[in-house]
């Protein structure tokens, strides 16, 4: 069996949730809670675009408090 996050002949979502991390997702798998569809492509263009905007690993949450405590 293959592992749908794996498939590259698959379409899929990049995810994103409040605290500005990425996701690829399976289009056919219903989008968790928390979570918000924002790219849908084959798994190709979608790791291009996670790689191209996912730019701060750190939660958005963390950067705030780090950015209002410096």
């Amino acid at each position: 069996m293959t592992n749908p996050f794996e498939n590259p002949e698959a379409e899929y979502l990049v995810l994103v949730n409040e605290e500005k991390q990425y996701s690829l997702w399976p289009k056919f798998a219903e989008v968790p809670a928390g979570w918000t569809s924002v790219h849908e492509n084959d798994r190709a263009s979608c790791i291009e675009y996670i790689n191209s905007n996912w730019t701060e690993m750190r939660p958005h949450s963390l950067v705030q408090q780090m950015n209002t405590t410096a």
